[in-house]
């Protein structure tokens, strides 16, 4: 019995997100609690955790967690002083406390779970890491998330300085987005400037991870709009823009977009948003994301109440979006015991357009870039500076297909990798080539993501292979390569490294895509 149901936990973890894989996982947990199979039933929670948390029902997660750390204290608290052989190992240990932070950072997200409830789990987290020898850097994270949520800036304001300034280890957030989501704090308490300083390395490329800079762009819209960067703020919400329509999980992003677009004389783009994503709405990731995307839709549909927006008249549409919106925030407020969520809707909804008609880039990437000015027979031994020409002049000697960002971010897909060029350094003198790969993991199967790049990186020179947990329970395969072009580059030289960086991404994909 243990032997099938193993087999079908196996097939259940690679069923595409949905209810269709949470039935499945709910009846294999169901079964393995009747034969008293302890760790057949950790592992299907431990993949329910998973699916829940990918498809918005992230609140039920909470019941198989509590399941799973029980369980995990009840068999060390059994095996202290003996020989014996345990139940879990450290990997369990590392993987439980990530669906820890998971289970606390529920709260911001559903008024479906208690605040007492959150605390207390809150307090246990920082008891375990205290005992564990770990840093406090990501309990001081949720810590101040919390205080902010409830409405009580000061204090975090307070956990906010310590989350800054203490030390980062394997347990803190990925370190390219921490600066984001403090930079999206700073920018809620109306702190641009600091806002801006704290998210530079991450536009500038200096940090980063596959969902940079997209994420950090979001995030810097309001700052760049409020300080009268409308040039910077265009650009940044056109770019991000491109990838957030795309990706099912990019809905906390949306709303950042139409207010930007609604308050800056594009109110028929912020319609357009509203339009194409309005379906999202019926089934959100979460509570949170659909109040403010509910808020932003409404703010748009008021500034153009007789425009047509999937069918209706954007009037009658805007003050349904807006019921929604303030009903959530009472829920939220009813279970925090305060006003303040209720308090950011109608701020938003009372927003203005800045009366400024800000023009936006166009919103498909550029073409292929101009060729360098020399000829192609005498570029092969003239040495020079690293630019986006001689870049995109050696995919062109390749009769590739790309695209160049605003920002002069060459990209494309080769073969199952999409593979993006930038110049970076304080001359723009270090290539930097990033590839990631079109497969994507369940956030379960982070052993397997870690055994897969390792192998790659022992036998591979090329592109340093790492795992990104996106937080959302899946992993992203990705690889990059720098190289310093400080004293120069002939086009020989380029194009050399350029196709050594597509045929190794490309393989590295195409490997990435044989995992079962």
């Amino acid at each position: 019995m243990s032997t099938e149901l193993r087999h079908a936990l196996d097939d259940a973890t690679s069923m595409p997100d949905g209810d269709g894989k949470i039935a499945e996982l709910e009846r294999i947990t169901a079964h393995a609690d009747a034969a008293g199979d302890v760790r057949l039933a950790y592992d299907s929670r431990i993949a329910l955790i998973d699916a829940y948390n990918n498809h918005t029902e992230r609140w039920r997660m909470l019941p198989a967690f509590g399941w799973c750390l029980a369980t995990f204290d009840k068999d060390v608290a059994e095996r202290r002083g003996t020989t014996g052989e345990p139940m879990f190992d450290d990997w369990d240990a590392e993987q439980l406390r990530w669906y820890h932070k998971w289970a606390v950072a529920t709260l911001r997200s559903t008024p479906r779970v208690g605040l007492a409830q959150t605390r207390a789990a809150l307090d246990d987290m920082e008891r375990r890491f205290r005992e564990g020898g770990h840093s406090m850097q990501t309990i001081y994270n949720l810590r101040c998330k919390i205080a902010d949520h409830v409405g009580d800036r000061e204090e975090a304001q307070r956990w906010f300085e310590l989350w800054r300034t203490t030390d980062r280890d394997e347990n803190s957030d990925c370190a390219g987005c921490d600066p984001s989501r403090q930079a999206e704090l700073l920018a809620g308490w109306g702190e641009w400037e600091d806002a801006l300083r704290t998210v530079e390395p991450v536009l500038n490329g200096v940090l980063g991870c596959t969902e940079q800079p997209e994420k950090a762009l979001v995030t810097v819209l309001e700052p760049y709009m409020r300080l009268g960067r409308l040039d910077d703020a265009a650009r940044a919400h056109v770019r991000a823009y491109r990838r957030h329509r795309f990706e099912r999980d990019a809905f906390p992003f949306l709303p950042e977009h139409i207010r930007f677009c609604a308050l800056t004389g594009n109110v028929d783009r912020a319609l357009e948003i509203l339009g194409e994503h309005l379906e999202w709405l019926e089934r959100p990731f979460d509570e949170a994301s659909a109040m403010e995307f509910a808020a932003a839709g409404a703010l748009a549909c008021g500034l153009s109440p007789d425009t047509v927006v999937a069918g209706r008249p954007a009037g009658d549409l805007g003050k349904e979006l807006a019921t929604q919106a303030r009903e959530i925030a009472g829920q939220f407020d009813a279970r925090n015991g305060t006003d303040h969520q209720s308090r950011r809707v109608e701020a938003w909804l009372a927003l203005s357009p800045i009366g400024v008609q800000v023009e936006l880039p166009p919103d498909q990437p550029a073409g292929p870039g101009p060729e360098a000015a020399l000829p192609a027979e005498g570029r092969e031994e003239v040495v020079g500076p690293l630019t986006l020409e001689a870049i995109t002049a050696a995919l062109n000697d390749r009769g590739d297909k790309y695209y160049v960002d605003d920002d002069g971010t060459v990209g494309g897909t080769w073969g199952r990798a999409h593979i993006t060029f930038d110049r970076m350094g304080e001359g723009n003198e270090i290539l930097h080539v990033r590839v990631v790969a079109q497969r994507r993991l369940s956030a379960e199967r982070l052993t397997e993501a870690y055994a897969f790049c390792n192998a790659w990186n022992h036998d591979k020179l090329l592109p340093k292979a790492y795992v990104h947990d996106t937080g959302e329970g899946e992993l992203i395969l990705a690889g990059d390569v720098s190289t310093d072009l400080e004293h120069g580059v002939a086009a020989g030289q380029l194009a050399v490294l350029i196709h050594a960086a597509l045929m190794t991404g490309a393989q590295f994909a195409d490997e990435a895509a044989q995992l079962p």
